[in-house]
C-alpha cells in the first residue's frame, strides 16, 4: 500500500544547529548545517550537509554535497602586496573610529568566489582556496589544499591537491551528467533509492535514464 506524501517525506525545511552562524545565506530544501558551522554569503543546494566546524564564505554550493568537519571553503586572501597584510589595513573599523571597511578589497574577495557542483564530497579538514571551481561528483581528499579547479568526477588529494584518478569512466560520467538525478522531484528520488543501494552504476543508468518523473 502506497503511503501518502505527508507521511512519506520529512519536513524539507533546512536544519540549522543552534551554535551555527549564518549571514546572508540561502539554503535549499533538506540542507543541514552542523555544530559551530560559520557561513557568510553562501548559497547551499538541496540536501547538502555540513558537519561541525566548517567555515565557508563567498561560495555557491550545489545539491547533495557532503562536507566533512573542519573544512574551509574559500580561505580568503590577504593583501600581501601592501605594507601590511594584517586586517588593520582593510578592516580598520575594528580598531579605530571613523575609518571604514576597505570596500575595494572586500569586492576583490567577493569576485573570487568558490563554485562547487552537485554531489561533491569534501573530506575532513580540506581547504579550498579562492576562485576555485569544483565539478559535479568530484571527491576532495581529507586535508587536501585545493589550489586549482577540479574536474567533474575527479578524485584529488594532497597539498596542493593533485589528481588521483577519475571516479568513473568518461562515458559513465557523461551519462550521469545527462541523467542529472540531483534535479529529480523528491518522490522520484525516493523511488530510486533502493536501486541506488543495490544496482551497479551501469544497471542503474540503464533502468532510470528513460524513467518518467
Amino acid at each position: 500500500m502506497e503511503r501518502p506524501d505527508e507521511l512519506r517525506f520529512k519536513d524539507p525545511e533546512p536544519r540549522i544547529h543552534p551554535t551555527a552562524e549564518l549571514k546572508s545565506c540561502r539554503l535549499g530544501r533538506y540542507a543541514a548545517i552542523g555544530e559551530r558551522v560559520v557561513l557568510r554569503e553562501v548559497t547551499v543546494g538541496d540536501f547538502t550537509y555540513f558537519e561541525r566546524n566548517v567555515e565557508a564564505i563567498y561560495a555557491r554550493i550545489g545539491k547533495f554535497c557532503s562536507i566533512a568537519a573542519n573544512t574551509r571553503i574559500n580561505a580568503l586572501e590577504h593583501p600581501i602586496e601592501r605594507i601590511t597584510q594584517h586586517k588593520v589595513s582593510y578592516r580598520p573599523n575594528e580598531y579605530f573610529r571613523w575609518l571604514g571597511v576597505d570596500r575595494a578589497f572586500k569586492e576583490r574577495r567577493q569576485a573570487r568566489s568558490v563554485r562547487i557542483g552537485h554531489d561533491v564530497w569534501i573530506g575532513h579538514g580540506a581547504v579550498v582556496l579562492p576562485g576555485v571551481s569544483i565539478g559535479n561528483g568530484a571527491v576532495i581528499g581529507a586535508n587536501a589544499v585545493v589550489t586549482r579547479d577540479v574536474d567533474a568526477y575527479e578524485i584529488v588529494a594532497g597539498s596542493p591537491a593533485r589528481r588521483l584518478r577519475p571516479r568513473f569512466a568518461p562515458e559513465i560520467a557523461a551519462r550521469i551528467e545527462a541523467l542529472a538525478w540531483w534535479d529529480w522531484p523528491v518522490a522520484k528520488l525516493a523511488d530510486a533509492i533502493p536501486d541506488m543501494q543495490t544496482l551497479a552504476i551501469e544497471e542503474f543508468l540503464d533502468r532510470w535514464s528513460g524513467a518518467d518523473g
